[in-house]
């Protein structure tokens, strides 16, 4: 840790005139995708990774279970394409399916080339240890224990820290993305965007021939997530300002088994704990899985979801019961230790008692639109990862194939990045504040933000009522006109950016979820059971849209 401290030190570059900052590439998020496009940039490029915490401050650094890929002989891509799309609900963009999964071994090949542990085998012949979860055919999904994320952003982030060509911004929020026609440059496109320095209360710019948005999901729209506070849906917000479509909002994944204790805070229980043979029960001890799906346990998230979600209701409970105790104590604290140590802290012995769990909010499977190269509809501004909505996922996301697409399309992105010529920034006007004052009092702030993530959880949950969407909507425009009078008149801090990020997004998610008159995948309505024959994305266009030019 004293020498990451000492490296990170020498990772900021000083201001230039006006707190302007001048790179070829502006990255804003510091997850595996964000910092796996830094690594790829880096060797031609000076590239910023702008993060609103630290670099570890992530949901890739939360993932648990793995990444899957098709990595034995017994598996195949076309079974790893077909899985993707029954989760999907049939929703799944084919081209980019394929573009993804044929890409799985490249990335693991990759990321073990860089160093990540993941485990082995118990034979040695049979190389890393695959582990099977919720949807998959075959055991496909490479992890390190049970705590894979941590270890795939721990080994990248040593080797962002010692590249010299990498600069850390940490503790820098985007505000807004600089448009090149707003500032008489239209042929810049996205020209790269006004950060708040949240440390030292002051807002700088960063100029960029190429901006990534790689600042993840936007659980903390929720009530109940699993997601880390950093998940306000900043990229979607921002691209739908600047002008981007984004598709398919309306599907949230809630995660099955996130543990239910009044002090563990968003802890999730992996996928794979089904996958090794988990059993979800009644507090009784009657499993209630094999009347709701044939997969039992195995079924998708969202099945899974909404039959813990059915069993609660019915029966008055706060939680239900995933039971692995059947399984030895040494297999499951050499499977599951992280799980087992948490879980021991807060007086729960999985080798010899059900955990508690509930279902909480857990992915966006939509988000602004993007081609094969990561590209948005604003020429010069990529999305990769939670925030893009690639086409992948369709109606639900497969366990593990998160990780997967950050990793291939910020590869993607990369390429596409090098591939551009290298043209002469102009100088960008800096922020202006000189019609705002500071904020007489932050209560507002508070009141607002419970207000909202309390309608998003009541009325947009696992199970959505047309009644329900309506009166999340009304809420949140009334929320959207205070914010904005707020956002007007005030200067910015991290609370007001992350506030206003989240009012966009919850609107959109509603806005989409009212188009959908069907059930499908994560999206269930009792006003529409059914699911139509012809499966169609949601797509919304913000007022300002303009068809991208030719590239």
């Amino acid at each position: 840790m004293r020498l990451r401290a000492i490296l990170h030190a020498f990772h900021f570059s000083p201001a230039t005139v006006d707190n302007q900052y001048q790179y070829d590439a502006l990255i804003l998020g510091s997850g595996a995708a964000g910092q796996s496009i830094a690594l790829l940039l880096a060797e031609r490029l000076r590239v910023a990774l702008v993060t609103k915490r630290g670099l570890a401050d992530s949901a890739s650094s939360l993932a648990q279970g793995g990444i899957a890929a098709v990595l034995d002989t017994t598996d195949s891509i076309e079974a790893h394409i077909r899985d993707t799309f029954t989760a999907g609900a049939g929703l799944c963009e084919a081209a980019t399916t394929r573009f993804v999964v044929e890409r799985g071994s490249e990335a693991i090949a990759w990321l073990i080339a860089r160093g990540v542990p993941f485990t082995r085998d118990d034979d040695p012949e049979q190389g890393f240890h695959l582990t099977r979860e919720g949807g998959h055919s075959h055991r496909r999904i490479i992890h390190a224990a049970d705590a894979t994320g941590a270890a795939v952003q721990t080994t990248l982030s040593e080797d962002v820290l010692a590249h010299p060509n990498i600069d850390i911004y940490e503790h820098h929020i985007a505000i807004d993305l600089i448009l090149g026609e707003r500032i008489g440059h239209p042929e810049l496109g996205c020209a790269g965007a006004y950060v708040l320095d949240i440390r030292n209360d002051r807002v700088v710019t960063f100029s960029a021939r190429s901006t990534v948005l790689a600042t993840g999901g936007a659980g903390k729209v929720y009530l109940f997530t699993t997601n880390p506070d950093v998940a306000t849906g900043d990229g979607v917000a921002m691209a739908w300002r600047a002008g981007c479509r984004v598709r398919n909002m309306e599907f949230i994944q809630f995660h099955p088994t996130c543990l239910y204790h009044p002090q563990a805070k968003s802890f999730l229980i992996t996928e794979a704990v089904r996958g090794e043979g988990g059993l979800l029960k009644l507090p009784d001890g009657t499993r209630f899985m094999p009347a709701h799906d044939e997969r039992a346990e195995l079924a998708p998230r969202d099945i899974v979801a909404r039959a813990i979600d059915f069993e609660m209701k019915k029966h008055g409970l706060d939680c239900v019961y995933l039971d692995i105790s059947h399984k030895s104590a040494d297999w499951l604290r050499e499977h599951f230790p992280n799980i087992h140590a948490r879980c021991l802290e807060l007086g729960i012995d999985i080798t010899r008692q059900p955990i508690p769990v509930v279902p909480a909010a857990h992915y966006s499977c939509g988000g602004i639109v993007t081609d094969l190269a990561a590209r948005t509809d604003v020429p010069n501004l990529y999305a990769v990862g939670e925030s893009a909505g690639t086409g992948l996922h369709g109606a639900n996301r497969l366990a593990s194939n998160s990780l997967l697409e950050c990793l291939v399309f910020g590869e993607a992105a990369a390429r596409d990045i090098l591939s551009r010529p290298a043209a002469p920034m102009p100088a960008l006007p800096p922020w202006d504040e000189s019609q705002v004052t500071d904020a007489d009092e932050e209560v507002a702030l508070a009141h607002n933000w419970a207000e909202l993530r309390q309608a998003m959880w009541d009325y947009v949950g696992i199970v959505r009522t047309n009644k329900r969407l309506q009166r999340a909507r009304n809420r949140i425009r009334l929320l959207a006109h205070e914010i904005d009078e707020f956002y007007s008149n005030f200067r910015v801090s991290n609370d007001l950016i992350e506030l206003r990020n989240l009012v966009v997004v919850a609107a959109l998610i509603v806005n989409c979820a009212l188009r959908r008159h069907e059930s499908r995948g994560l999206h269930y309505s009792r006003d529409y059971p059914a699911t139509l024959a012809r499966a169609r994305d949601t797509v919304l266009k913000p007022p300002r849209f303009r068809h991208r030019p030719p590239r």
